[in-house]
């Protein structure tokens, strides 16, 4: 199939989720679909509403402008609280789809949607904290800094002191030169999990606090939000943060599949073991290697290493039947405890056994947000 063919489909795809879906219920989010649960608000669908506000600014179509203005509205009282936001679980996740209320509060004026962006950031500001001062990822994992929560919480922390801030970036800045410092492996560079400041949890090591492997996953959404903070912060302020992404990137090159393009589900150990390659976190670093050489902030040849992951997956994992598309290889989830669940021990055999699914919002959020990366070039 051709990338202008494929391109048609995908644009076809996103249009006929948004009309399926509403507030109450995502076409995108199979898995709650399943188990009968109402949408609440939630950093996946918080993704797929960052990806549709690119789609409305690289083609002008109101439509996506619309159908983010209204999801999210449903969700924002006038009084600026968040319905379904618990505030008691101190979940990083849980301020990731705050990230658009930004644009949405310049483009409309509603005033509650400013209010919104303080009501996250007071949720911020009670966010329990390792002693060097790291956010902890919830509250049911003290004292743990997981490496996917850096895309939570950092580019909504800038994104508000950019807006209605001071333009005091150091925190951002301390929290992500921590997880660097902490979490990245010097052998690989490559970064783990996980972190036990505490060195309590009974999946890390009682001397490093680390976990055990490189689950691509949370690397994508650090890369992620490496790309993004890289485009928020002013750039003298991001000279650090450029330095980290662009390490990151130049070291993840050692570890894509060189048939594909695609990254593995455990970074490190290729196809050994029933490893596989795996959709959404390879989606991820599409995006964050397309983003950063748009951005200049990566040198130009890693434009085209994005172009041979994002056909890598089209090529080897997506496929269409009329309007139907079907996204596989997908993780459908993986975590690092809690002390009730020990199944979750960051081994190898650990990520290996967590379910395979097609069409998990998981995957398909971040593909849309490497597409439109692609429509960008």
């Amino acid at each position: 199939m051709a990338d202008h063919e494929i391109f048609a489909r995908l644009d076809q795809y996103i249009l006929r989720l948004m009309a399926e879906s509403s507030p109450e219920r995502t076409a995108w989010n199979i898995e709650k679909i399943r188990q009968g649960k109402p949408t609440n608000w939630n950093y996946i669908d918080g993704c797929m509403m960052t990806a549709l506000l690119a789609l409305y600014d690289i083609t002008g179509d109101e439509a996506f402008f619309r159908f983010v203005d209204t999801f999210i509205d449903a969700f924002v009282e006038e009084d600026g609280s968040v319905r379904t936001f618990n505030p008691d679980g101190h979940a990083l996740d849980d301020i990731n789809e705050g990230r658009v209320l930004f644009t949405l509060y310049q483009a409309t004026g509603k005033e509650k949607y400013r209010k919104a962006a303080d009501f996250l950031r007071r949720a911020l500001d009670r966010q329990p904290r390792t002693e060097e001062g790291s956010w902890w990822h919830k509250q049911i994992y003290p004292n743990q800094v997981w490496l996917d929560g850096i895309y939570m919480a950092q580019p909504f922390s800038a994104l508000y002191e950019k807006h209605f801030g001071t333009g005091n970036y150091s925190d951002v800045l301390r929290q992500v030169t921590l997880v660097r410092d902490r979490m990245r492996d010097g052998k690989t560079g490559l970064y783990y999990h996980g972190y036990d400041a505490s060195r309590q949890a009974f999946w890390c090591d009682p001397e490093t606090g680390l976990s055990r492997c490189f689950w691509l996953r949370a690397i994508g959404w650090f890369s992620v939000a490496l790309a993004d903070l890289c485009e928020i912060l002013p750039a003298g302020e991001a000279a650090p943060l450029r330095e980290i992404f662009s390490g990151l990137m130049m070291d993840l090159l050692a570890f894509a599949d060189p048939d594909t393009g695609m990254y593995f589900q455990v970074v490190d150990q290729g196809p050994a073991q029933g490893n596989y390659q795996e959709t959404s976190g390879s989606s991820m670093i599409a995006y964050a290697m397309l983003k950063g050489a748009r951005l200049g902030v990566l040198d130009p040849s890693f434009r085209q290493q994005g172009i041979r992951t994002f056909e890598g997956i089209v090529q080897n994992h997506l496929s269409f039947s009329g309007e139907e598309l079907t996204l596989g290889s997908i993780c459908l989830v993986a975590g690092l405890g809690p002390e009730s669940n020990r199944r979750r021990d960051g081994s190898l055999e650990y990520y290996l056994s967590e379910p395979i699914v097609q069409n998990d919002a998981k995957g398909v959020a971040p593909l849309i947000l490497a597409y439109t990366e692609m429509k960008r070039l």
